[in-house]
């Protein structure tokens, strides 16, 4: 047994290291296989980039040569066209100078004829002298006088008999239109103004509404008086509730606001619902029926005159004289008046009676808005007719009308005299009303100028200013300072009896809607 032990470990001794002989050359000849393949794959691979380096390099020679041919084609189309422009501009210039050489032998030829005849005038001028020369002389040898003692001699005459013409002429024109001027010169007022009678009505502040009955003052003050201070706070209009039986007074110096009041509380009265939404709604209906109302005044007013072709706007503004006095007089009966009477008058001395209506009928249009406007009504009248290009007749006849420039027609004068005519009448006018409508427009302009204040209205016969102002802009603190710098701005501006009492009113309101 143990030697069979003893020969197995020796087998295995000498089996051992010739395995691992075996083993490694093995591997060795795997290894340089190895080797050999991947030379010959790099070797490949080398081959396989060269040939696509090559092909890539001829690509973009191609490409190169197609870009440079391309760019050569274009330069060659460039130069073509651009020779063919230089072309066209060398004929033109051709042209031009072949023109000109043309029109420089036509100035020649001409030149040279004027050059003739520039002569020949010449020798005629020169014989002409010579004609009057020999004539003077001869004159000179018949009369026995020299040329300047004749025409001394003749001039002398001639004025002395057409001075003495002429002073007896004069003389006898001036006696006879002394005569007559006067006696013309009535006869025509008195005629137009007896052809033209109109009734003088003084324009008052107040107007009143009738009521159904006495219940009814209630429920136009409302809670608190709540309603009656809406109404006044939208029309700027005072009204008046006092024991006058079935009667509301409103009182404002302001004709239009005051209409305004009365439609919208008749309307109201006859409603029967008076809340302050409903006074809102039935003022702006009430604001828009009156300037229906002043578009109809105006549309009648031209009718009535019989004048045509006035523009709609300046029909407007003749709507609302209407509602504007001059010391108590109404402007559009006394527009219209002044219209009749500058027809009749036109028709006495014979000029156009329809133009000298059109300038008597508009000679007053600035009063329209010369509450709104800075300037007198003169020059805002002369700026609205060249604005809605009436003729130049009736601009001048607005512009002269108050003797501010010399008229330039007959119609102009004519116009100046109906105006003054229409305005003398006795009872025509009244200074005192006049007055006390310029003091309240002029405290209610003051309060206007402040910042933050958005209506403004004088009421209690100017006793007191009613401000209302933008709550965005002025804030419960800042009016206690409206009010005072109001104060003294009226104070240092106006003159007015007794006090005035300034009343800032702010007030904020918030509105939804329920869905």
């Amino acid at each position: 047994m143990a030697s069979v032990i003893i020969a197995v470990v020796v087998t295995l001794i000498f089996a051992i290291p010739t395995s691992c002989f075996f083993a490694i050359s093995y591997r060795k000849k795997v290894v340089e296989s190895k080797i050999g393949s991947a030379e010959e794959k790099a070797r490949e691979i080398i081959d396989e980039a060269l040939k696509v380096a090559e092909t890539k390099k001829r690509e973009a020679m191609l490409e190169a040569k197609e870009e440079s041919l391309r760019t050569k084609n274009e330069l060659e189309k460039e130069t073509k066209e651009r020779r063919a422009e230089l072309q066209k501009l060398e004929r033109r210039v051709f042209q031009k100078e072949e023109n000109l050489d043309k029109k420089l032998e036509s100035i020649e030829k001409r030149e040279s004829g004027f050059a003739a005849k520039e002569e020949e005038l010449n020798k005629q001028k020169v014989e002409i002298a010579e004609l009057h020369e020999k004539r003077v002389q001869e004159l000179e040898r018949i009369s026995g006088l020299t040329s300047e003692q004749a025409k001394e001699y003749l001039l002398k005459t001639v004025e002395d008999e057409v001075k003495h013409d002429t002073a007896k002429l004069v003389k006898r024109l001036e006696t006879k239109a002394k005569e007559e001027a006067g006696k013309k010169a009535k006869e025509y007022v008195v005629t137009a103004i007896q052809k033209c009678a109109a009734d003088h009505v003084a324009e008052t502040t107040i107007s009143v509404v009738q009521l159904p009955n006495d219940e009814m003052k209630g429920r136009i003050i409302g809670r608190e008086g709540r309603n009656i201070r809406t109404l006044e706070t939208m029309t700027g209009v005072d009204l008046i509730i006092d024991d006058t039986p079935e009667a509301v007074i409103l009182s404002g110096f302001d004709p239009i606001r005051r209409e305004v009041a009365r439609i919208a509380l008749e309307k109201l009265i006859v409603d029967g619902r008076i809340h302050p939404a409903r006074i809102e709604e039935m003022v702006e209906k009430a604001q828009k029926e009156v300037e229906v109302m002043i578009r109809e005044e105006g549309e009648a007013a031209t009718l009535e005159v019989g004048v045509h072709g006035v523009h709609p706007e300046l029909i407007r503004l003749l709507g609302k004289m209407k509602f504007r006095t001059s010391y108590g007089q109404n402007a559009l009966k006394h527009s219209i008046e002044v219209a009749q009477l500058s027809g009749l008058l036109a028709a006495e001395v014979g000029v156009d009676t329809r133009m000298a209506k059109r300038a008597g009928l508009l000679h007053d249009i600035g009063k329209s808005v010369d509450h709104e406007i800075e300037g007198s009504h003169i020059q805002i009248g002369v700026d609205l007719c060249r604005k809605y290009k009436e003729v130049p007749i009736v601009i001048n006849a607005v512009e002269s009308h108050h003797g501010d420039v010399e008229p330039e027609s007959l119609v102009a004068c004519i116009v100046q005299a109906a105006d003054t005519i229409s305005a003398a009448r006795p009872g025509a006018r009244r200074e005192t009303l006049e007055t006390y409508t310029n003091r309240l427009k002029q405290l209610e302009d003051i309060t206007n100028t402040f910042k933050g204040v958005d209506k403004s209205f004088a009421i209690q016969a100017g006793r007191e200013i009613r401000i209302m102002v933008v709550p965005e802009q002025v804030s419960d603190e800042d009016m206690v300072l409206l009010a005072r710098d109001i104060s003294k701005q009226i104070e240092s501006e106006l003159e007015y009896p007794g006090q005035i009492k300034v009343s800032v009113i702010r007030e904020s309101r918030v509105i939804d809607y329920a869905k």
